[in-house]
């Protein structure tokens, strides 16, 4: 049974690697506990290096989110036993190719891990969350959900139902010990590889691409403080504002389809 007077633990998914561990050790820094979610035996590993780091307690736990029975499975474990007063959805697949050469399994993996888990592990812990003074949910979406692109197609679609699902849980929860954000990242140099890859989309990429760590304390901050959007970056999202969604997406789409041609 859960022992109500423990410390509040945030719960992270996508904990192991990029953003979401960067998200981790910026909590960790904080003196907030963690419990991170991964696909894999490393997301433990990554939990004994934080606790070791910022002797701050850190849990890991091994699930594939993309599927239902292990989301289910996750929380009810959770719930039993931890106290959480922050939720951060981070989990999220995506990728670029021509639809028609997508296959079955890489559409539905970006469907379930980016909306399904969303929606599903929010409802599962909302529960839990209310019954702290203060708790916060943090919803990591992306610039992509600003703009619909060719050759992404399914992934900024699955980021515009990040963003509408976060907006609308926030009107819904406004009166309540709850706040709930999305935060609307760019690109994101996660290694030297994809770093060398955004760059390479020109001066769009090159004006998105952030470090973790960076995007990550923005984040925490904007949290914190209940705010409705985190931009990350302002420029962007501006641009997305005044340029028109008929020069916008021709223009982003070329970009991609360069990108493609390039890997293939």
């Amino acid at each position: 049974m859960m022992r109500e007077n423990q410390s509040e633990y945030a719960l992270i998914t996508g904990g192991s690697r990029g953003l979401g561990r960067a998200l981790a050790e910026e909590l960790a820094r904080r003196g907030v506990p963690t419990i991170l979610v991964g696909t894999s035996e490393s997301v433990l590993r990554v939990c004994e290096e934080i606790t070791d780091t910022f002797h701050v307690p850190s849990v890991g736990f091994v699930a594939d989110l993309t599927c239902k029975d292990e989301v289910l499975a996750l929380a009810e474990t959770v719930n039993r036993e931890y106290a959480i007063g922050m939720l951060i959805n981070n989990a999220g697949v995506g990728g670029s190719c021509q639809f028609e050469e997508a296959s079955v399994e890489y559409l539905d993996n970006i469907l379930q891990l980016n909306m399904r888990c969303t929606a599903l592990l929010t409802r599962l812990l909302l529960p839990n969350l209310l019954r702290r003074a203060r708790g916060h949910i943090l919803n990591i979406g992306s610039m992509a959900a600003c703009t619909p692109t060719a050759y992404k197609t399914v992934y900024p679609a699955s980021k515009s139902f990040v963003r509408a699902f976060t907006l609308g849980l926030r009107e819904e929860l406004k009166h309540t010990s709850l706040t709930v954000s999305v935060a609307l990242p760019g690109a994101i140099a996660t290694n030297a590889e994809v770093s060398e890859r955004i760059r390479r989309q020109g001066f769009w990429g090159r004006a998105t691409l952030k470090s973790p760590a960076a995007i990550a304390r923005r984040c925490v901050d904007g949290m914190l403080k209940g705010r409705r959007q985190v931009i990350l970056n302002p420029l962007a999202y501006l641009l997305c504002k005044i340029v028109p969604e008929c020069v916008r997406v021709p223009l982003l789409s070329r970009i991609v389809r360069r990108e493609v041609a390039r890997d293939q």
